[in-house]
């Protein structure tokens, strides 16, 4: 039995919700600016506190962190940048994802694509569902799959609580710099839990809040015990943390056996 295909991008885009300035980086970098869309700060779940929202968050708050806000599709060139490939290393991502030629892999906050068809040629006999909740971001997906050629691709528009993704089919679901701007990551989480078969893994590539010589705005960091700490509450095992990227955390968790 599984969930229907119904919304979706939370690609599980994880993004969706709010306003502002997000990054700051050097002159070789754009500024990225969210969409234009007020931040959902619904509790549906009882996990949830609020306070007044600070410069670059949402004023909900999940386990001691407050929530980011999110980068909209206006800050989808940012994505795509050329000094991404030598500042974050995404080839080295790439190559440390525990994939296997046949795996189904949940690209969760895919905006444009950028990891998505990065990862495809590692599953060729599987295939990407490339999740993420803003339609705006899918259609420049959609475009660059149709210029590719690619046919192991699927954009999937998710929702802020659910990926939007069948039950018991996703082998590996990563996430990059993109879970921390979940307006509902409790929900997200748990939905993503029924979508894994069991043993199937989760990557949180995340900014470390422990280093402050990274140029990112606080709140679009995560520590590795709070990246720990929020798995551990839906269920989700940790089984390593990788340090091969030169500004990101790289870790790995798992759903149990049972």
């Amino acid at each position: 039995m599984s969930r229907s295909l119904v919304f979706g991008t939370a690609g599980l885009a994880l993004l969706l919700a709010a306003g502002g300035l997000l990054y700051s980086f050097g002159p070789d970098e754009r500024r990225a600016r969210a969409a234009p869309t007020p931040p959902d700060t619904t509790d549906t779940s009882g996990v949830y506190s609020q306070r007044a929202p600070s410069r670059n968050g949402i004023g909900k708050v999940y386990m001691g962190r407050e929530i980011s806000k999110v980068m909209g599709h206006r800050g989808a060139n940012w994505l795509e940048r050329p000094a991404r490939a030598e500042k974050e290393r995404p080839d080295l991502l790439v190559d440390s994802l525990p994939l296997g030629p046949s795996d189904t892999v949940a690209d969760i906050g895919a905006g444009t694509g950028y990891l998505s068809f990065r990862v495809a040629p590692r599953v060729p006999q599987g295939n990407i569902l490339a999740v993420d909740i803003q339609p705006e971001m899918l259609n420049m997906m959609r475009e660059r799959i149709d210029e590719r050629g690619v046919d192991n691709v699927t954009p999937i528009r998710g929702t802020v609580t659910d990926p939007q993704l069948p039950a018991d089919s996703v082998d590996l679901a990563y996430m990059v710099d993109a879970y921390h701007e979940f307006s509902h990551p409790y929900e997200m989480m748990t939905a993503l839990m029924e979508d894994l078969t069991p043993g199937g893994r989760v990557v949180l590539v995340e900014y470390p809040r422990e280093d402050p010589s990274i140029p990112i705005k606080t709140l679009h960091k995560m520590t590795e015990a709070q990246a720990k700490k929020e798995m551990r509450a839906v269920g989700l095992e940790w089984v390593e943390t990788k340090d091969m990227l030169p500004r990101q955390h790289f870790m790995v968790f798992r759903k149990p056996v049972e």
